[in-house]
């Protein structure tokens, strides 16, 4: 009688999962905690739990998914359920500041950043961080609402007087060093069960919002649109090398990421800045099939998860 069952606060991007799990023929079911009812008395079902919480939930008037996300996680743990992104992988997709922090442990670079904990801190943070342009991002933002570049101690001092720096939803802001990427392309590794899925180039010359989600293209105000044939958004990198990749695995394993994505930009040296880690990767079927559909992003998630439920419970045991 057991199953995946897949935690969740947006519907939109659940059709490719869900095909992929039907294709393999996995028993599963989905949790939207949207609105949710938990008795902390009961015992979970059996199964695997695949945590989907994006960091983006408030700009889809979720506000709170996160913090009953984070409770159930903790009820799982303590009866020894199997997760998939776990609370120390909700913890970094909440907190951009402890995904620098964890970064430094394994030697993985990052751009230069300063935190400031009120609005009115955040000039001074700029100072101690003396670079120029900068990036100014919230802590927690998701799919790059928020983030913006500033070009002079006055143009951010203006900003922040016209109330034209967004929120913060923990009240922390980031004063980032700004890496000019490389032919206006950024690169985001996809790592899936602690193994390469794919890595894809990104168009960056028109922001900082980035989501590759089917749903994102087509109406999502917070994502990017107007691709060309000539410069397409997403592009999947052939016969890509990294030799930081073994730092990625190590990074994303050590902190509960089963199922993540590390975003670099790459400056005119070719030096490479991880500047966001995601643990609730989504995938952009375009790209996916312009490199000929052979590496399928949910459909190798869902793979991994059946062989998550099977080293959980005998097949003997699985309701299908």
């Amino acid at each position: 009688m057991s199953k995946i069952f897949v935690i969740h606060e947006n519907e939109a991007w659940l059709p490719p999962l869900r095909s992929a799990l039907e294709e393999l023929n996995l028993p599963y079911e989905e949790w939207n905690i949207n609105q949710h009812v938990l008795d902390l008395s009961d015992a979970p079902p059996e199964g695997i739990f695949y945590n989907r919480m994006s960091a983006s939930a408030h700009t889809r008037d979720h506000r709170y998914a996160p913090e009953i996300t984070g409770s159930i996680l903790t009820w799982l743990e303590s009866h020894g359920r199997t997760i998939i992104n776990g609370r120390k992988a909700l913890q970094l997709e909440l907190r951009k500041s402890e995904q620098y922090l964890e970064l430094q442990k394994f030697g993985i670079q990052h751009p230069r950043t300063v935190i400031a904990n009120h609005k009115n801190l955040i000039i001074q943070a700029a100072k101690k961080l003396n670079l120029f342009p900068f990036i100014l991002k919230p802590n927690r933002g998701g799919k790059g609402a928020g983030v913006q570049l500033i070009y002079s101690i006055e143009s951010l001092q203006s900003a922040i007087n016209n109330n034209q720096i967004g929120e913060s939803l923990d009240s922390i802001w980031l004063v980032q060093q700004y890496i000019k990427p490389k032919n206006q392309r950024v690169t985001r590794v996809e790592i899936i069960g602690g193994e390469l899925l794919y890595a894809v180039s990104i168009n960056a010359s028109n922001g900082f919002e980035l989501c590759p989600a089917d749903a994102c293209q087509i109406g999502d105000s917070f994502c990017p649109v107007g691709e060309s044939k000539d410069s397409p958004k997403f592009s999947i990198i052939d016969n890509y090398h990294n030799e930081d990749l073994s730092k990625y695995i190590s990074f994303l394993k050590t902190n509960d990421i089963g199922v993540g994505a590390l975003e670099y930009a790459e400056d005119a040296d070719g030096k490479r800045y991880v500047y966001d880690v995601n643990t609730n990767t989504n995938y952009n079927s375009a790209a996916e099939l312009t490199y000929g559909n052979m590496r399928r992003g949910m459909y190798t998630i869902a793979e991994y998860l059946g062989q998550q439920l099977e080293q959980v419970i005998p097949s003997a045991a699985v309701m299908v």
